[in-house]
């Protein structure tokens, strides 16, 4: 019985061994006599709208060595650490080891690789690997991001479309002995790496780096302490330029300084928000306007008159304009005169009239307190006050664009769906992605998200906005022959909870041609020295940028 007990026992081992087992044991005696040199897939492209490329690679190699195949350790040692500028006692403690690989280096070029081959050193390889190469060098370095050592996305575009840009690595597989030496007859095995594909952006280089040479140069003249810009196509919310500014270049990134690099690689347009002031009146005049023509009798007509030239108590708060009324344009004024003169207590009266549900409503439709869907990583939400907790003082504010703060990406948006006939899209910055064959794999097409206003409300606000360049607070963004409407803002900022002495953010959004927009542009100046209003800040930038437009597209004039 005992022995009938044994019996099964082996048998049932047997079986566990052969079957249940056998794959895993299949699996380590490959391993055991098979070694695996990697061979990394080329990473996609990055290009722009036209093909141009903005990322692409140089061919470089990565070295290491099987510690077990290597015969004279110290004079491998000493060899490779000269090559490749690598601690020789670190390096000969690891060869030393019962590591089954070790890596030597990385992105090393052709010249130290065939210096290596002269040696003929026993148990190190070498593979191709990529070293990535930025086009425009600090050009665009927020929104493209950057890689890491092996190749992977760290940030931006990179980190994004990681998946579609890595492609698939291969390796090349050969037999060896016990020691991991390759034996005399050994069978190679070539896997195939499958490249990357090519992710085609929709900004327009030319016209990236015109706004780049724009905000460089209204950087260094106000002595801002950062500036950003974003300009984008009204009529399906494609980015056609994204700046910030101070920048770093791309092909020289700061690894070593961890707090620099975070600063500089931070994608303020998306990531960062603040208190808009006046470019936000666009959109309570949009609101005013939707509503009058829906019939609500709480909004104001285009031909009422306002009293601007008052301070005004709300919840005990006073709420002024930032004018003087010294040269009395603000004493009866129209809602495009408010428009002209940046008027704040007629912007309150709407905000005020319209209420907070309705007003809210308008809000939400243009997408503030929510993200726009745009494809990059840590977008913001802004800071819109809960509708449930919105005092009367508040909402006063909020109507000329204080006690709300957004994204650059936000408001550029909203705007645009104002203007551009009540449409709101995704904003998106992939175009389509491309095979390394140069097939396209997909396009990106326009996602239609809501309507916050109809057209015809649409078609009169881009009157009026037209009218703030022609002849109001805008007039430094007019371009004789064109028709450009935009808003210009200028809001104090807050540290602590009081307001910052001195401290402003300048802005302007500007659009054209103003009745069938094509091109809209966002102006962001963060603390400028000296003279702070939008009007004469930002809004000489957006013109000099639409003034490039039309020369890089040979836009003709419209007068």
């Amino acid at each position: 019985m005992a022995i009938t007990f044994i019996f099964i026992l082996i048998l049932a081992r047997i079986f566990y061994v052969q079957v249940a087992w056998g794959k895993e044991l299949v699996y380590r005696a490959t391993d055991q006599w098979n070694r695996e040199i990697p061979v990394i897939a080329r990473r996609g492209i990055i290009s722009d709208r036209n093909g141009e490329v903005l990322a692409g690679n140089l061919t470089t190699y990565s070295v290491f060595v099987r510690p077990n195949a290597v015969r004279e350790v110290e004079y491998t040692a000493t060899i490779l650490s000269g090559l490749f500028s690598v601690d020789p006692q670190m390096l000969l403690e690891k060869l030393k080891s019962k590591v089954s690989e070790v890596t030597v280096a990385r992105q090393v070029g052709r010249e130290q690789i065939e210096k290596l081959i002269t040696y003929d050193l026993s148990g190190v390889y070498y593979s191709r690997d990529n070293t990535r190469s930025y086009a425009f060098n600090d050009a665009l370095c927020q929104v493209l991001g950057f890689t890491s050592n092996d190749g992977s996305g760290l940030s931006g575009i990179e980190k994004f479309y990681n998946n579609v840009l890595g492609g698939k690595n291969g390796e090349i597989t050969y037999t060896t002995d016990i020691v991991g030496i390759e034996t005399e007859n050994s069978v190679v095995v070539y896997n195939e790496a499958k490249p990357g594909d090519e992710i085609r952006l929709t900004i327009d280089i030319d016209i990236q780096l015109a706004a780049e040479q724009a905000m460089k140069r209204v950087y260094t003249t106000s002595g801002a302490k950062a500036v950003s810009c974003v300009v984008l196509n009204p009529k399906n919310f494609e980015i056609l330029s994204l700046v910030n500014y101070p920048s770093y270049n791309l092909n020289e990134v700061p690894r070593d300084d961890t707090e620099t690099l975070n600063a500089l690689s931070r994608n303020g347009i998306v990531s960062d928000i603040y208190e808009p002031g006046s470019t936000f009146k666009v959109m309570t005049a949009a609101a005013n306007i939707e509503e009058y023509l829906n019939g609500n009798s709480k909004a104001f007509s285009n031909s009422y008159v306002f009293n601007g030239s008052r301070t005004r108590v709300v919840d005990g708060i006073k709420i002024k304009c930032w004018s003087d009324h010294s040269n009395g344009k603000h004493s009866n004024q129209t809602l495009a005169n408010a428009l002209n003169n940046s008027c704040n207590p007629c912007f309150t009266d709407i905000a005020l009239s319209l209420g907070t549900e309705t007003f809210y409503k308008y809000l939400q439709a243009f997408g503030f307190g929510n993200v726009t869907g745009l494809d990059f990583t840590g977008e913001a939400l802004g800071m819109l006050v809960p509708q449930t907790a919105v005092r009367d003082c508040d909402l006063a504010r909020i109507g000329f664009g204080q006690t709300v703060a957004v994204t650059g990406i936000q408001l550029a948006c909203a705007v645009a769906s104002a203007v551009n006939g009540g449409n709101y899209y995704v904003p998106r910055l992939l175009k389509s992605i491309v095979s390394a064959d140069g097939k396209t794999v997909s396009e990106n097409k326009t996602v239609f998200r809501n309507k916050p206003i109809s057209e015809k409300a649409s078609a009169l606000l881009r009157e009026m906005l037209e009218g703030v360049v022609s002849e109001g607070s805008g007039k430094h963004a007019y371009i004789e022959g064109y028709k450009v409407g935009g808003k210009t803002g200028t809001a104090q900022k807050y540290e602590d909870g009081h307001v910052a002495q001195g401290k402003y953010v300048s802005s302007f959004t500007g659009f054209f041609p103003a009745t069938d927009p094509q091109y809209l542009a966002l102006i962001i100046v963060d603390e400028p020295q000296g003279v702070y209003y939008g009007s004469t800040v930002a809004a000489p930038v957006a013109k000099e940028i639409f003034e490039n437009i039309i020369k890089i597209k040979n836009i003709e004039r419209y007068e």
